[in-house]
């Protein structure tokens, strides 16, 4: 090979692709890699407001001695369980019967479905917390039916006020989850589910084995995307419960305090202790690696 085309095969400096992608890895370190650096760096960091000093390992002491940091733990863990297999379930079947070509008002069912994951988040707390008050809504509905003798005390008892808050966040993302599922079924070779009914394959079955495995890769986003937004569960515990103010609880008995909210009350509410802070927020960063690669693993192809 010769000297001029080793030259010309030789990489060159783009000086135009570098002043294009430039701004966006500027906004990039700027906004991401920094604060994450910057994180970990106060994660070892002891002391109140901005009087920091380094402290090595003693958040990291403070963290497995922490009452609170386990109450917000143990919330976080239950939100996840119930909530996320509840929610990913009712969007698989609220897709799938959207699915039907048959169905009437199909367009006005799926938007009633997406609608609340577009609303404000203001209105939507604001709606839901007249709904599941002592004399709202829910509690009103309930006795008429004659499931309930008396109201049923959402606000006051730890078991009603943490479901309620499963209850807000389904009903809120459900909608979020049946639109990539209903695109997906959509995808579907239509030809395969009438083979099946030719072969006299009942309903059910057809969703099982057919459907179900299609949406595998579909159903793995949603489960990932779905356990991240989950362990970091903040918006509607916040608004619904108030926060817990400093002094206060995040519902009884803290019982809708999660990983997240308490980060915020370290960092804004309570007398600020950025460091600590800081080591909480790397318990989720752990934990929704942790699970991911779970869900990964689990979901992966096995050879035969």
């Amino acid at each position: 090979m010769s000297a001029i085309s080793q030259r010309r095969m030789r990489p060159r400096f783009d000086v135009n692709g570098w002043l294009f992608v430039g701004p966006a890895l500027a906004l990039i370190a700027t906004f991401m890699i920094f604060p994450v650096l910057h994180s970990l760096w106060m994660s070892f960091q002891t002391g109140l407001g901005m009087r920091l000093s380094f402290g090595g390992m003693k958040n990291i002491h403070r963290l497995f001695n922490d009452p609170l940091f386990f109450t917000a733990l143990k919330n976080t863990f239950i939100f996840f369980l119930v909530q996320v297999p509840v929610m990913l379930t009712l969007a698989l079947i609220t897709a799938s019967l959207l699915n039907n070509p048959d169905l009437k008002f199909r367009g006005l069912m799926r938007t009633a479905i997406f609608l609340p994951c577009v609303t404000s988040l203001v209105a939507y707390t604001v709606l839901f917390k007249s709904m599941f008050v002592a004399n709202g809504l829910v509690n009103t509905v309930l006795i008429n039916l004659g499931i309930v003798d008396t109201g049923i005390p959402w606000m006051t008892d730890p078991f009603w006020c943490r479901t309620m808050i499963i209850i807000a966040i389904t009903w809120r993302w459900t909608g979020y989850n049946m639109i990539f599922y209903l695109a997906a079924m959509q995808n579907i070779d239509r030809s395969v589910y009438e083979a099946a009914r030719i072969d006299g394959v009942p309903t059910w079955a057809r969703f099982l084995h057919l459907t179900v495995p299609m949406l595998k890769p579909v159903i793995l986003f949603t489960t990932v995307t779905s356990t991240i937004g989950t362990l970091q569960l903040f918006d509607e515990v916040a608004t619904i419960t108030g926060g817990g103010s400093a002094g206060g609880a995040a519902g009884p008995g803290n019982s809708a305090l999660t990983l997240s909210l308490y980060i915020y009350n370290l960092t804004f509410k309570f007398a600020p202790n950025f460091g600590y802070a800081a080591t909480v927020s790397y318990v989720i960063v752990i934990l929704v690696a942790i699970l991911s690669f779970l869900q990964f693993f689990a979901a992966r192809e096995r050879k035969a």
